[in-house]
C-alpha cells in the first residue's frame, strides 16, 4: 500500500503520511503478470490465418480470374467458327471449281465428235483451199 500511496502521491501531487512527497520508482513501468501453468491447452483451429482473423478473400481476383477464362473459352469458340466457315468457304470454291471443270470437258468432248464427222472433215478442207476431185482418170494400157 505504501508503494501505491507514493505512486498516487508523486502522481497526483498528495502526500503521504509522513509528509513528504514520493518520488516515482525507476522500475520497470509494466509488472509482469505471475504465470498460471493449470490452464488447459485449447486445440487449434485448422483454419487459414485470414479466416481466423476475420478478413475476407479479396473477390477481386476471383472476379478477373473468371472473366479471364470467360475471354479465353470465348475466343476458342470464335477460332473454331473461323476454321469451320473458312473451311466451308473452301468446299464450294472447290465445288465450283470442279462444276466449271466439268463443263469444259463437256464441250471438248462435244467438239471432238462434231469436229471428227466426214462433213466436217470435207468442210474444213474446203476453208483451206482444197476442191473436191473431179471424175477419175482412167488411162488405157498399153
Amino acid at each position: 500500500m505504501a508503494v501505491q500511496a507514493g505512486r498516487l502521491a508523486g502522481r497526483s501531487g498528495l502526500r503521504s503520511a509522513s509528509g513528504s512527497i514520493a518520488l516515482p520508482r525507476s522500475g520497470p513501468a509494466v509488472q509482469p503478470r505471475p504465470r498460471i501453468e493449470s490452464a488447459p491447452a485449447i486445440a487449434r483451429r485448422r483454419a487459414r490465418t485470414a479466416v481466423r482473423a476475420g478478413r475476407r478473400a479479396n473477390r477481386v481476383g476471383i472476379l478477373l480470374g473468371g472473366i479471364a477464362v470467360i475471354f479465353v473459352l470465348g475466343f476458342f469458340s470464335l477460332s473454331q467458327t473461323v476454321q469451320v466457315s473458312t473451311t466451308a468457304v473452301d468446299i464450294d470454291r472447290l465445288t465450283n471449281e470442279q462444276a466449271a471443270l466439268q463443263g469444259q470437258r463437256q464441250q471438248v468432248i462435244s467438239d471432238l465428235n462434231r469436229l471428227g464427222g466426214a462433213s466436217a472433215i470435207r468442210k474444213e478442207g474446203i476453208d483451206l483451199g482444197l476442191n473436191q476431185l473431179g471424175n477419175p482418170l482412167v488411162v488405157p494400157a498399153r
